[in-house]
């Protein structure tokens, strides 16, 4: 049998950069390194493994057929090795924790009750996006995160805290603006903006699509970030469901109403399965005692588990 080639990770990230930016200039500048040093060290590269990655042309850089079949397997070698080294990392600082949280949820007493039990411990907090808990956990950037279903599970061990009534989001000069609460069949024909990259089960579930009549949402603006959708509330564009109450003062142009007839959005700490971290489990059994929000009753699926979101 050959002998496989022992490849430098350096290299290769080097090549990934290439690859990425299609231009050997643009990736120098990118590595903060000279171009005839990286073009040294792709050509370093090409004979460990036998073969031409990349070709230059008039317009740039382009991969060859090989350059093609590698690239993903690169990202996949050095994604690898990064977790490898968190987890290295994570094992030997067993007394860390960082927690991460997403937008509108808070966590600070429970994070408070840890740091009482744990004064010698490391405990941070973390921002994650709405679409970054599980690879905010997997790629070990954080340790637990409290976050809103829907959620992706596998390789997580989830447990629900409580629920989260719905609210709808909309101008303060909206027909619907005042009232004490509305239904789904008051905003039947209201547009709702959609996510540009979105998540299937994400977007179903805070779009209600569809209805329970089997009717669809009715499709608003296409938008990239909460910013957008505020400008496009405020408007009286769209409306847009969330998991209440929203954050204070949003804007002063924006107002929100109780969602009747909705089942509650599930509030969950999720973490790596199979996690032995301490600190993980005492800040588990502090957010269950701690983190109550403004709390609903769930359906027994959802609070097993079931499909919920942000």
């Amino acid at each position: 049998m050959p002998q496989s080639p022992d490849l430098d990770l350096r290299l290769v990230r080097y090549f990934t950069a290439v690859a990425e930016h299609r231009h050997f200039g643009r990736a120098a500048e990118a590595l903060h390194i000279t171009q005839p040093s990286l073009s040294r060290q792709i050509r370093a590269l090409e004979r460990q493994l036998g073969a031409i990655l990349l070709d230059r042309t008039p317009q740039g850089t382009r991969l060859t057929e090989a350059g093609e079949v590698f690239l993903p397997r690169a990202k996949t070698l050095l994604h690898a090795a990064a977790q490898a080294a968190a987890q290295a990392r994570a094992a030997a600082r067993p007394s860390r924790i960082t927690i991460g949280y997403t937008m509108g949820l808070i966590v600070t007493p429970a994070v408070r009750e840890l740091r009482r039990l744990h004064p010698d411990a490391d405990v941070r907090t973390s921002h994650v996006a709405w679409n970054e808990p599980r690879p905010a956990l997997l790629d070990y950037r954080a340790d637990a995160v409290v976050t809103r279903l829907p959620l992706a599970t596998d390789g997580l061990d989830v447990t629900i805290l409580y629920g989260e009534p719905r609210v709808l989001l909309l101008s303060r000069d909206h027909r619907l603006a005042g009232r004490g609460s509305v239904t789904l069949a008051d905003i039947a024909d209201e547009p709702l903006p959609r996510l540009a990259d979105p998540d299937p089960a994400w977007e179903a579930y805070w779009r209600i699509d569809p209805r329970p009549d089997g009717r669809p949402a009715p499709d608003g603006p296409v938008i990239t970030d909460i910013e957008d959708k505020a400008e496009l509330i405020a408007a009286g564009e769209v409306v847009a469901i969330i998991g209440g109450p929203p954050l204070v003062n949003l804007r002063p142009d924006i107002t929100s109403i109780p969602l009747e007839g909705v089942e509650p959005s599930p509030v969950v700490l999720a973490t790596r399965a199979g996690d032995r971290n301490r600190l993980v489990s005492a800040f588990r059994k502090s957010a269950r005692a701690l983190l109550t929000g403004s709390r609903a009753p769930l359906r027994s699926s959802e609070a097993a588990g079931g499909p919920a979101g942000e």
